[in-house]
C-alpha cells in the first residue's frame, strides 16, 4: 500500500467519523430498560431511604470504647455525665461488637472538633473521629458582621 493509497483512506475514515459523530448529536436517544421488578423497587427504595437520612459527613469526639462487664451501664453513665456538664452538645452511644463507644459532638469541620476537644481533654481526653453528622441548619445571620469593623 503506498503512501498516497493511506492518506486518502486516513482522510475518508476521518469524514465518515465526523459525519456519523453530527448525526448522532442531532438525533434524540431513548432509552427503555427492560429488566425485573425488584431491581426498580429497590432502586426506588434506596432514593427514598437517603431523602429520610439527614446527616452529612463531618466530625464527633469519641471519648470511650468501653467493652467488658458492665461496659453498657458504664458507657450510659459516661454519656449521662457529660450531657450533664455539656447539654449544648449531643452524645451518641454507638455499638461496635465488642465495644460501646461513647460519642459526642456534631462537628462540621475539623479544626471546630479541635477546639472543643482541647476543652474537655482534661476530663475526657478523646480523639477526633470522621463520622456521618446531624447538622444543626446554618443561621445565615452570624456570617454577617455587625459593623464595618468587622470585615
Amino acid at each position: 500500500m503506498t503512501a498516497k493509497t493511506k492518506l486518502a483512506l486516513s482522510i475518508i475514515t476521518a469524514l465518515l467519523l465526523t459525519t456519523t459523530l453530527s448525526a448522532q448529536q442531532n438525533a434524540s436517544i431513548f432509552v427503555e430498560v427492560k429488566g425485573d421488578v425488584k431491581v426498580a423497587d429497590m432502586v426506588q427504595k434506596h432514593i427514598e431511604f437517603n431523602e429520610r437520612v439527614q446527616t452529612i459527613p463531618g466530625y464527633r469526639i469519641q471519648i470511650a470504647s468501653l467493652s467488658g462487664a458492665n461496659s453498657k451501664d458504664r458507657a450510659f453513665e459516661l454519656r449521662d455525665r457529660f450531657v450533664a456538664e455539656h447539654s449544648e452538645l449531643q452524645a451518641y452511644i454507638i455499638f461496635d461488637e465488642p465495644n460501646f463507644k461513647v460519642k459526642v459532638g456534631d462537628f462540621r469541620t475539623r479544626l471546630e472538633a479541635y477546639r472543643f476537644l482541647q476543652s474537655i481533654k482534661e476530663t475526657y481526653g478523646g480523639y477526633i473521629i470522621k463520622d456521618n453528622i446531624y447538622p444543626a441548619p446554618l443561621d445565615f445571620n452570624d456570617l454577617v458582621p455587625e459593623s464595618e469593623d468587622d470585615f
